[in-house]
């Protein structure tokens, strides 16, 4: 997308509020289709909302909206995995819920029926899913702030996590290669994420089965023994094959 029609959507919606797609295409001289895929990168860069018909200028925070935005794909399954992962929760127990719209899926199943719990995050939006639950003590690690994923990570965080230990780990995944390591885009991401997986002798890996076969930039793991994977019931029988090679336990999550 051109610098010049992006800055030009998003000074249309701010002097006017709330557009239709005809409208924004005749103010920045583009067609409505290529609009539409202009306004689906603005919103994925939290600068605007898409509505029906139209759209308008994000009122939220960018970490908010783009977080938001990545939640809603496969929301289903997601919801799914984060059903099942709820009956493994254990109560009077400590956990650890990484930053990852997955594993915000456990939280907001979480806070629908609390348990006494003592929750560790390093995510912003599930510590706001679960400030005010009852009976269930939240715990925020400082740090710098990964606006892409809503996460705290880097020296201060990792330093936090060094000193405790948690009788679960729920984490979310960027990416699972054919050969099981498990890897992310971000290096600090990647590096707090090995932390928290020698931080606990339960980690539960919660990720949709979209996950598989791709290998991002930066390591954090291999699935070994001991490992617990649940995704959904997309994953295929050469994958679920795979994992029990590996030593992995699996879980499927059906969203019917």
């Amino acid at each position: 997308m051109k610098i010049d029609r992006a800055t030009a959507i998003r000074q249309h919606l701010f002097a006017k509020g709330h557009s239709s797609i005809s409208e924004i295409a005749v103010a920045v001289g583009a067609s409505e289709p290529t609009v539409r895929r202009d306004l689906l990168a603005l919103e994925a860069e939290g600068q605007v909302v898409r509505t029906h018909g139209g759209a308008q200028i994000a009122d939220a925070s960018g970490t908010e909206i783009a977080f938001e935005s990545r939640e809603q794909i496969n929301l289903p399954l997601k919801r799914a995995i984060g059903e099942a992962a709820y009956g493994l929760l254990r109560p009077e127990t400590s956990i650890f819920l990484d930053a990852g719209t997955t594993v915000l899926q456990l939280a907001r199943r979480l806070r629908l029926n609390p348990l006494p719990l003592r929750v560790f995050t390093n995510c912003l939006p599930v510590a706001q899913v679960l400030m005010g639950a009852p009976e269930i003590s939240v715990t925020l690690l400082g740090g710098s702030l990964r606006r892409e994923n809503a996460s705290m990570v880097g020296m201060l965080a990792e330093a936090a996590l060094e000193r405790l230990w948690f009788d679960q780990l729920f984490l979310g995944v960027g990416a699972i290669a054919a050969d099981g390591t498990i890897s992310s885009a971000d290096e600090q991401e990647a590096r707090i994420n090995a932390l928290m997986l020698n931080r606990t002798t339960a980690a539960v890996i919660l990720t949709d089965a979209d996950k598989f076969d791709r290998r991002l930039t930066y390591d954090v793991a291999r699935l070994g023994a001991g490992s617990h994977v649940m995704t959904d019931a997309r994953l295929s029988p050469e994958w679920q094959g795979r994992l029990a090679d590996l030593g992995a336990r699996l879980t499927l999550a059906d969203a019917r």
